[in-house]
Protein backbone atom coordinates (compact mmCIF):
# COMPACT_ATOMS: atom_id res chain seq x y z
CA UNK A 1 0.00 0.00 0.00
CA UNK A 2 1.65 3.02 -0.88
CA UNK A 3 1.95 5.87 1.54
CA UNK A 4 0.27 8.77 1.90
CA UNK A 5 2.28 12.35 2.21
CA UNK A 6 2.50 14.42 4.66
CA UNK A 7 4.14 17.94 4.51
CA UNK A 8 5.81 18.10 7.54
CA UNK A 9 8.39 20.24 9.58
CA UNK A 10 10.36 19.20 12.89
CA UNK A 11 9.25 22.59 14.46
CA UNK A 12 5.74 23.11 12.99
CA UNK A 13 3.35 21.81 16.88
CA UNK A 14 0.47 21.02 14.54
CA UNK A 15 2.87 18.75 12.82
CA UNK A 16 4.03 16.88 15.95
CA UNK A 17 0.03 16.43 16.62
CA UNK A 18 -0.09 14.46 13.26
CA UNK A 19 2.49 12.27 13.83
CA UNK A 20 2.22 11.49 17.64
CA UNK A 21 -1.32 10.39 16.37
CA UNK A 22 -0.21 8.35 13.90
CA UNK A 23 2.81 6.43 15.98
CA UNK A 24 -0.49 6.26 18.83
CA UNK A 25 -2.86 4.45 16.26
CA UNK A 26 0.06 2.23 14.96
CA UNK A 27 -0.38 3.85 11.51
CA UNK A 28 3.32 5.59 11.07
CA UNK A 29 4.26 3.55 8.36
CA UNK A 30 1.55 4.80 6.67
CA UNK A 31 2.68 8.11 5.88
CA UNK A 32 5.54 9.91 4.45
CA UNK A 33 7.30 12.87 5.47
CA UNK A 34 7.44 15.48 2.77
CA UNK A 35 9.77 18.14 4.43
CA UNK A 36 8.30 21.78 4.13
CA UNK A 37 8.66 25.31 4.99
CA UNK A 38 6.16 27.54 5.32
CA UNK A 39 5.82 31.11 6.81
CA UNK A 40 3.77 33.95 7.25
CA UNK A 41 6.48 35.63 4.80
CA UNK A 42 7.19 32.76 2.61
CA UNK A 43 4.74 30.69 1.01
CA UNK A 44 5.53 27.72 -0.74
CA UNK A 45 4.23 27.87 -4.28
CA UNK A 46 3.90 24.51 -4.40
CA UNK A 47 1.26 24.33 -1.23
CA UNK A 48 -1.30 26.21 -2.26
CA UNK A 49 -3.15 23.83 -4.59
CA UNK A 50 -2.73 20.92 -1.61
CA UNK A 51 -3.41 23.57 1.04
CA UNK A 52 -5.29 27.20 -0.39
CA UNK A 53 -4.55 28.48 3.75
CA UNK A 54 -0.54 28.15 3.07
CA UNK A 55 -0.44 25.95 6.00
CA UNK A 56 0.96 22.46 7.43
CA UNK A 57 0.24 19.81 7.76
CA UNK A 58 -1.65 18.69 4.79
CA UNK A 59 -1.74 15.00 4.07
CA UNK A 60 -2.98 13.30 0.94
CA UNK A 61 -5.56 10.45 1.54
CA UNK A 62 -6.75 8.21 -1.12
CA UNK A 63 -10.40 8.97 -0.82
CA UNK A 64 -10.78 12.39 0.31
CA UNK A 65 -7.10 14.47 -1.78
CA UNK A 66 -5.20 16.18 0.16
CA UNK A 67 -6.64 16.97 4.11
CA UNK A 68 -5.56 19.72 6.13
CA UNK A 69 -5.59 21.12 9.94
CA UNK A 70 -3.93 18.96 12.32
CA UNK A 71 -8.07 17.86 13.93
CA UNK A 72 -9.18 16.76 10.61
CA UNK A 73 -6.30 14.52 9.56
CA UNK A 74 -6.16 13.38 13.17
CA UNK A 75 -9.50 12.36 13.23
CA UNK A 76 -9.36 10.84 9.57
CA UNK A 77 -6.46 8.64 10.85
CA UNK A 78 -8.10 7.73 13.99
CA UNK A 79 -10.48 6.13 11.56
CA UNK A 80 -8.37 4.22 9.93
CA UNK A 81 -7.04 2.34 13.27
CA UNK A 82 -8.52 -0.20 15.58
CA UNK A 83 -9.27 0.62 19.16
CA UNK A 84 -7.45 1.98 21.19
CA UNK A 85 -9.41 5.72 19.60
CA UNK A 86 -7.80 8.77 19.99
CA UNK A 87 -12.02 10.18 20.07
CA UNK A 88 -14.12 9.19 21.91
CA UNK A 89 -17.83 8.16 20.83
CA UNK A 90 -20.37 10.70 20.71
CA UNK A 91 -21.41 11.68 23.99
CA UNK A 92 -19.80 13.94 27.66
CA UNK A 93 -16.30 11.97 27.07
CA UNK A 94 -16.25 13.26 23.67
CA UNK A 95 -17.65 16.54 24.78
CA UNK A 96 -14.97 16.25 27.27
CA UNK A 97 -12.24 15.92 24.86
CA UNK A 98 -13.03 18.28 22.46
CA UNK A 99 -12.96 20.67 25.19
CA UNK A 100 -9.62 19.75 26.15
CA UNK A 101 -8.62 19.77 22.51
CA UNK A 102 -9.44 23.35 22.73
CA UNK A 103 -7.53 24.68 25.46
CA UNK A 104 -4.54 22.56 24.12
CA UNK A 105 -4.67 23.77 20.61
CA UNK A 106 -5.36 27.51 21.57
CA UNK A 107 -2.47 27.18 23.35
CA UNK A 108 -0.66 26.43 20.60
CA UNK A 109 -2.26 29.17 18.29
CA UNK A 110 -1.12 31.66 21.45
CA UNK A 111 2.40 31.18 21.67
CA UNK A 112 3.12 30.84 17.94
CA UNK A 113 1.51 34.53 17.84
CA UNK A 114 3.42 35.18 20.74
CA UNK A 115 6.70 34.28 18.70
CA UNK A 116 5.89 36.03 16.08
CA UNK A 117 5.16 39.27 18.07
CA UNK A 118 9.28 38.56 19.63
CA UNK A 119 10.32 38.99 16.01
CA UNK A 120 8.70 42.62 15.48
CA UNK A 121 10.87 45.44 15.82
CA UNK A 122 9.93 47.26 17.73
CA UNK A 123 7.53 44.69 19.90
CA UNK A 124 3.88 45.76 21.47
CA UNK A 125 4.13 46.05 25.11
CA UNK A 126 0.16 45.18 25.97
CA UNK A 127 0.55 42.26 23.42
CA UNK A 128 3.29 40.69 25.28
CA UNK A 129 1.62 41.36 28.31
CA UNK A 130 -1.74 39.37 26.88
CA UNK A 131 0.54 37.14 26.12
CA UNK A 132 1.72 36.59 29.46
CA UNK A 133 -1.04 36.84 30.78
CA UNK A 134 -3.05 33.99 28.80
CA UNK A 135 -0.16 31.80 29.19
CA UNK A 136 -0.89 31.62 33.37
CA UNK A 137 -3.88 31.28 33.38
CA UNK A 138 -3.97 28.25 30.81
CA UNK A 139 -1.19 26.94 33.13
CA UNK A 140 -3.38 27.26 36.30
CA UNK A 141 -6.29 25.75 34.68
CA UNK A 142 -4.17 22.84 33.36
CA UNK A 143 -2.45 22.80 36.93
CA UNK A 144 -5.66 22.26 38.32
CA UNK A 145 -7.14 19.66 36.22
CA UNK A 146 -3.63 17.53 35.65
CA UNK A 147 -5.11 14.69 38.62
CA UNK A 148 -8.34 14.38 35.89
CA UNK A 149 -5.44 14.45 33.36
CA UNK A 150 -3.61 11.50 34.69
CA UNK A 151 -6.78 9.48 35.66
CA UNK A 152 -8.03 9.19 32.05
CA UNK A 153 -6.94 7.51 28.69
CA UNK A 154 -4.48 9.26 26.27
CA UNK A 155 -7.12 11.09 23.53
CA UNK A 156 -6.74 13.71 20.99
CA UNK A 157 -7.58 16.30 23.75
CA UNK A 158 -4.65 14.95 26.55
CA UNK A 159 -2.58 14.54 23.04
CA UNK A 160 -2.53 18.50 22.16
CA UNK A 161 -2.04 19.68 25.50
CA UNK A 162 0.95 17.67 25.97
CA UNK A 163 1.96 19.44 22.53
CA UNK A 164 1.46 22.49 23.67
CA UNK A 165 3.66 22.06 26.76
CA UNK A 166 6.33 20.47 24.55
CA UNK A 167 6.41 23.51 22.54
CA UNK A 168 6.17 26.24 25.67
CA UNK A 169 9.51 24.07 26.71
CA UNK A 170 11.02 24.06 22.79
CA UNK A 171 10.45 27.66 22.22
CA UNK A 172 11.03 29.21 26.12
CA UNK A 173 13.29 26.85 27.22
CA UNK A 174 14.50 29.24 29.77
CA UNK A 175 10.96 29.69 31.20
CA UNK A 176 10.60 27.66 34.67
CA UNK A 177 6.39 26.60 34.61
CA UNK A 178 7.13 23.21 36.14
CA UNK A 179 8.20 25.02 39.78
CA UNK A 180 4.66 26.52 40.46
CA UNK A 181 2.69 23.50 38.51
CA UNK A 182 4.21 20.29 40.33
CA UNK A 183 0.51 18.15 39.68
CA UNK A 184 0.96 19.34 35.78
CA UNK A 185 4.66 18.69 35.49
CA UNK A 186 4.28 15.23 36.48
CA UNK A 187 1.76 14.21 34.61
CA UNK A 188 3.47 16.45 31.37
CA UNK A 189 7.02 13.83 32.23
CA UNK A 190 4.62 10.36 32.68
CA UNK A 191 2.88 11.34 29.13
CA UNK A 192 6.31 12.73 26.93
CA UNK A 193 7.87 9.57 27.67
CA UNK A 194 5.25 8.07 25.62
CA UNK A 195 6.86 5.97 22.33
CA UNK A 196 5.06 8.52 20.28
CA UNK A 197 5.99 11.47 22.01
CA UNK A 198 9.84 10.42 21.89
CA UNK A 199 9.44 9.63 18.57
CA UNK A 200 8.40 12.73 17.37
CA UNK A 201 11.06 15.33 18.91
CA UNK A 202 10.75 19.03 18.10
CA UNK A 203 14.16 20.17 16.36
CA UNK A 204 15.05 23.22 15.19
CA UNK A 205 16.48 22.12 11.84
Amino acid sequence: MARMPLHWSSRSPYVRKVVVAAHELGLADRIEAVPTKVAMTAIDPAMLPRNPLGKIPALQTPEHGWLYDSFVICEYLDGLAAPPKLFPGPGPARVESGRRHALGNGFLDILLLWRTELTRTPQHPGIIAGFEAKRTAILAVLEEEAPALAAGPFEIGRLTIAVALGYLDFRWPDFDWRGAHPRLSAWESTVAARPAMQASPFIDA
